[in-house]
This record gives structure tokens, C-alpha cells and sequence, in this order.
């Protein structure tokens, strides 16, 4: 899915820019201060010693999403910016003055994935279905973080509803790497990583069901801490599934996950899985933090996740030096096995199976969602093509499987894995086990992650971090995951940081450097197609009586399309007209599958505008799709997504 325009965020940036008393850095100087690869430590000891300020740091941020975001290598991060952030900036920045400190996060900027609820910003999961959905509380651990003085700078992409690894979605378009444009993040967290490593924030948060914090914070060179079951609240998160969810840190050193850490734990009766860590968290998270804590620690190597493939074998060898590194820092090593242990994870999986039920809940719950059950957004084709036959599958579960025996199963399934695991690491005196966080790097954009090692966490329970171990000869992440005992994330945060010291590997991305002089130059806007080139050409008009089923609104729209052959490229031309045309919001091409609506294949533009052009590339069966006369355009209507504009693409044979 490729992006062609931004408009909206881009204006969000100019008048937060403006809010925030300065101009875009297109127009004047670059900042006096820099926040580039700062932790949060530096920037809370620059802001006690007069050096920036919490506006400042807005507005360091927002040039970078300005710069690289926006444009430059577009890297289609961040969803939503919140246009009080200047504003609650200098609220803080007057507390500090009047010496009344909230604490390490006091100021400090942080994008939130955008499945945790925001009273005064979209919640929407990248769901085009939830598009202008505005919750009317907090998530719990939003709330935490506004209480410890973060800044909320606003909302990162992410995989449709956090339901896959490459972080695409019908509301936000694909998010791209910074270490490798051509190819996918990681997901779902993966708008999250991004911003981390292109220095968008100064941490963000993300949720994983299974590895989507740990996957790509590796395939970001970032740390991300998928925290015990129980230890934070998932209250006010868009639920995958409630037996695997949770929500967790992402940032660029293990300190700033320790700091983070300490601010959003806790009890919260919203999530009665929380009672289970009382008396369980530490005074301080960042009490763990010694370079030492190496010395003399047992480690157990899970061989089994380094794979055997031959695809499998770079990531692992980098790996298996972190693991001489660890030795070196004075780490007994011994490689482990868990008996059957594939069997055991695919045997206590659960991911589909919940999600009709808890995801359909959070629906029902929802005042503004136009859609309220996982069949009703099914039926809308407002969500992500990608993820159709996913959402199926998911749809197809029975209504009574949640006192199924199989479900039964699965649970205790579960339990017999979490139990294997500490008979292991009990039996060797571990401290934790280590493997890669994935076996392979991140796939081209439009591809499928493989090599996952993240079930064994999401499936027992255990806290596992993933930290920066290295890059591969063609400069891509590669991420060491460390696993351990329930409520042990003192122990991993040791580990990680003494490992983190000693070795160093964090590099930022050389496609988002700092900022200097104008920054980098937009993007050009698409050439339209040319009427006069060889390819299948077609005009069409969208009304909303061709929509499934017929919208009345008063607004429609003309467009040119142009599909070359040879090249799969789609050209387009769209041009709105009507009585009420600045109704109009973005525009969508769809492909249908078994339904007469299909979900979002590529978004042609966020928002409205007199006349819309651009290109994108179709895949093969995209294409095929596209010559059958399975796509459809869509115009939605600003004011609720199920009302729109629709033609049917069927070009002549």
C-alpha cells in the first residue's frame, strides 16, 4: 500500500509548528537545540539545567516528522499529532518553573500506538472504519503517563487493528523501514519503532499479542519490553485477544524502558489480571540498571529458534556473537531445549480464536464506531485488503468457542508451556534464555514476516525485551531477545543494559539524519497519467448510488484512469464536484473478494482536494483483480466512513 498523500498531517504540523511560536524549518534556521539520540536522562537533565524546554522538545520533534515523515524518505510513521501538545508543553514548562516536578517523564514527548484510547485525540487502530472515533476516557497506562508529565505528542501507525507484522492499514497506508525504505517495519508496533528510531519522540508505546513490540523494535535497532502478564493494565487498549494482549515501551536504551517502565505499571481494577502483580514491582525499574550485572549470570541459548534454513543463518551468526559478547562480560552460557516445542506453541495459540469476541466488544462499546462487530466491518470494506482472509478466518469462529473444549485446551495448553519453560530454566539455575527476536530481517514491503520467535513469550506469559544485537553486512537490524522469569522484567532490564553497554550497537538510520539548513525537500506530487501513453484506459464517475449499500451524499466525483500493462503501474486522475464536496474525505481503491465490498488496497489520497492524481504500483494479483473488475474507488464522506462515493473499475477487454 503506498501513500500518496498526507495533507492533513502536514497541515497538523504547520499549525502546531505555529502554536508551538515557530515557523516550519523549510523557512528559517535550524533549532538552537538538538534532542538527536538523546535518552530521556539527557533531556530531563537539559531541561533542569535551562538548556531546552518541553516546547522546545515539541517542536524538535515535529520538525524531524516534518522532514522525514512528510517527506524525504516518507516514512508514514505517524497517524495523528495533538494539536494541544504545544499547549500542555508550556503547561509543564511553567510547572518546572514553579519547581513542581512530576517525575523523569516531566516534559518529555512520546507518540502512542494508535490502538491505546485518547480522550482528545482518534483512537482508530489504522481502521478506516474508525476513522474521527474520539474515546471519551484514556487507556489506563495514557492516563499514567499524562499524570507523570509526558508530553502526548500524538498517534503512531500500525497493522490494521494490530492484527499482523508489517504494519499496513486502510487509514494509514504502509509504513516503511528507516534502515531499508523498500521493506516493512515490523509489526504491529511498527509506526511505533519507527518514530523511536528516526527520533520522531523520545519514546513511544506499543501493544503485543505476539511480538509486536519485540519484532519491530529489532527490525529498528531499538529496545521494546513485552512486560508479564498482569503488570500492565490493557484497559483502554483495542483488544486482539485478552489472553495475550499487552502493552508495553519502546525506546532507544534500556534506561529509557526503565523509566518508562516505572511510570505505567500497576493495579488497575479496569484489568483484574493486574491484581497479580501486587506486591511484585520493584520501587524502581532503574535500580537495575548496572553495568556488571552480566557478571556471573546464567544464560541458556534456545537453539531450536536459531532455525536451520540457509535464510536463517545471517541473522543467527550475529546472534551467536551477542552471545560471546554476554560471555565476555562474565555470562555463564548453555544451550537448552524445551521437549516438543513446537508442538507446545502451536498447541497454545491463541490468536484468531478471540478476536470476534473481545474486539467485537470493544465495538459495541464504542459510541462513534459506525461499525460493531468484526462481520459488520467485514461488510463495510473499511479496512485493509490485506487482512481480509485473516478477518475471516476470525469471523468463522463459533459464538459458543469460548466454553469449547477446545478452548479449554488451548488454555491449559498454555499452562503445561509455561511450565516446561521454568522447569528449564529452574533445572539449569538460568536467569534467562536468549534467542533471536526473529530469524530473518524484515520483508519487502509487500511480503509476509517470517521467522517469528515471539510466541514463547505471548504464550506463557513471560516478559521478554528485545535489544539491538548488530547489523548485517547490507545494514539491517537484527534483534536479541531475552526471556525470563513472570515478573522478572529487574532481571532482564539488567541483563539487557549491562549487554546494551558493553557492546553498543544502537546506530539511527542514515536515511533520517539530524536536520540541518532547510531540512529535506517534499516530495513532488505524482505525474498524472498520460491520456496519450500506451495502457488500459478508463473513466468512470463515483456517486453514491453505486455504493453497497447507496450513501446520499451530495458530493461525487470524475476520474482518469491509465493501467500499463507491463509495468502494473496505475495512473489516476480524480476530480470532486457537487453541492457539498468539501464533505469529501479521503480517497480509496478497493479490491473485492467474496463480498460486495472490499477492503482498502491502496489509499489514493488522505484527503480531499479539487483534483487528485498520482500513481501506484498493483502486484500480480492485485492487477489480476484489477482486469477481472474486482476494484472499486471509494470517496468517503467526512463525516462518517460509511457513506461515499463509489464506481466499479471495469476496464474494456
Amino acid at each position: 500500500m503506498i501513500v500518496r498523500r498526507r495533507t492533513l498531517l502536514q497541515s497538523a504540523v504547520g499549525v502546531l509548528l505555529a502554536l508551538a511560536g515557530r515557523r516550519p524549518r523549510s523557512l528559517e534556521a535550524a533549532a538552537p537545540y538538538d534532542a538527536f539520540e538523546k535518552s530521556i536522562g539527557d533531556l530531563q537533565a537539559d531541561m533542569a539545567a535551562g538548556k531546552t524546554s518541553a516546547a522546545e522538545l515539541v517542536r524538535f520533534y515535529l520538525d524531524r516528522i516534518d522532514a522525514y515523515d512528510l517527506a524525504g524518505p516518507r516514512l508514514n510513521a505517524v497517524l495523528f499529532l495533538n494539536p494541544n501538545a504545544g499547549a500542555e508543553a508550556r503547561a509543564l514548562d511553567a510547572e518546572r518553573k514553579r519547581k513542581k516536578l512530576r517525575g523523569p517523564l516531566h516534559g518529555i514527548p512520546v507518540l502512542l500506538k494508535d490502538n491505546f484510547d485518547t480522550r482528545d485525540m482518534p483512537t482508530t487502530g489504522g481502521s478506516l472504519a474508525l476513522s474521527g472515533v474520539v474515546p471519551k476516557e484514556d487507556a489506563f497506562q495514557v492516563r499514567k503517563l499524562r499524570q507523570a508529565g509526558a508530553v502526548i505528542l500524538g498517534k503512531a501507525n500500525l497493522h490494521e487493528l494490530a492484527l499482523g507484522l508489517t504494519t499496513v492499514s486502510s487509514l494509514g497506508g504502509q509504513t516503511l523501514d528507516p534502515y531499508d525504505p523498500t521493506r516493512a517495519p515490523g509489526g504491529s508496533s511498527g509506526g511505533s519503532a519507527v518514530a523511536v528510531s528516526a527520533n520522531f519522540a523520545a519514546f513511544s508505546m506499543g501493544t503485543d499479542t505476539s511480538g509486536s513490540i519485540r519484532i519491530p523494535s529489532a527490525h529498528n535497532a531499538i529496545v521494546g519490553l513485552r512486560p508479564s502478564a498482569g503488570l500492565s493494565s490493557r484497559a483502554g487498549i483495542i483488544p486482539f485477544g485478552h489472553t495475550q494482549d499487552t502493552g508495553g515501551p519502546m525506546a532507544r536504551t534500556v534506561a529509557d524502558i526503565a523509566v518508562v517502565l516505572d511510570a505505567t505499571v500497576g493495579y488497575d481494577p479496569a484489568d483484574p489480571v493486574t491484581a497479580s502483580s501486587t506486591g511484585r514491582i520493584p520501587p524502581s525499574y532503574v535500580s537495575s540498571l548496572k553495568r556488571e550485572a552480566l557478571e556471573r549470570a546464567r544464560i541458556g541459548v534456545l537453539t531450536e529458534f536459531f532455525g536451520s534454513a540457509p535464510e536463517d543463518q545471517e541473522v543467527g551468526a550475529i546472534v551467536r556473537t551477542a552471545i560471546e559478547d554476554m560471555k565476555r562480560q562474565g555470562a555463564s552460557v548453555l544451550d537448552v531445549g524445551v521437549p516438543n516445542l513446537a508442538a507446545q506453541l502451536a498447541a497454545s495459540s491463541l490468536l484468531t480464536q478471540e478476536l470476534k469476541f473481545y474486539l467485537g466488544d470493544y465495538l459495541k462499546a464504542s459510541a462513534g464506531a459506525p461499525v460493531k462487530s468484526v462481520e459488520q466491518l467485514l461488510a463495510s470494506g473499511l479496512h485493509t485488503a490485506q487482512f481480509q482472509a485473516f478477518l475471516e478466518g476470525a469471523n468463522a469462529v463459533s459464538d459458543d468457542y469460548l466454553t469449547s473444549g477446545d478452548y479449554r485446551d488451548r488454555l491449559a495448553a498454555r499452562d503445561s508451556l509455561a511450565r516446561a519453560v521454568l522447569e528449564i530454566m529452574d533445572g539449569n539455575r538460568l536467569d534467562v534464555i536468549v534467542y533471536p527476536t526473529a530469524r530473518r530481517i524484515a520483508p519487502l514491503v509487500g511480503g509476509n514476516q517470517v521467522g517469528s520467535n515471539a510466541g514463547l513469550s505471548a504464550q506463557t506469559g513471560f516478559p521478554a525485551i528485545s535489544v539491538p544485537a548488530g547489523l548485517t553486512p547490507g545494514g539491517f537490524p537484527v534483534g536479541l531477545e531475552l526471556l525470563g522469569r513472570p515478573f522478572a522484567e529487574s532481571t532482564l532490564i539488567g541483563l539487557a543494559y549491562a549487554y546494551e553497554q558493553a557492546t553498543g550497537h544502537r546506530r539511527p538510520p542514515s536515511t533520517t539524519p539530524r536536520l540541518a539548513g532547510a531540512g529535506a525537500s517534499r516530495a513532488t506530487t505524482a505525474t498524472p497519467p498520460d491520456a496519450g501513453s500506451e495502457g488500459l484506459r478508463l473513466d468512470v464517475t463515483a456517486t453514491g448510488a453505486q455504493s453497497v449499500p447507496p450513501s446520499n451524499v451530495s458530493f461525487e466525483a470524475t476520474a482518469r484512469f491509465r493501467f500499463d500493462n507491463r509495468t502494473r503501474e496505475l495512473g489516476y486522475v480524480v476530480s470532486l464536484s457537487g453541492p457539498s464536496a468539501a464533505e469529501a474525505g479521503g480517497i480509496y481503491l478497493h479490491r473485492r473478494a467474496n463480498r460486495p465490498n472490499g477492503g482498502v488496497a491502496y489509499i489514493l489520497a488522505k484527503a480531499h482536494g479539487s483534483t487528485i492524481s498520482g500513481t501506484v504500483r498493483l502486484g500480480d494479483a492485485e492487477a489480476a483483480d484489477l482486469k477481472a473488475g474486482k476494484c472499486y474507488i471509494s470517496i468517503v464522506s467526512r463525516k462518517t466512513p460509511l457513506f461515499s462515493a463509489r464506481a466499479d473499475l471495469v476496464f474494456p477487454q
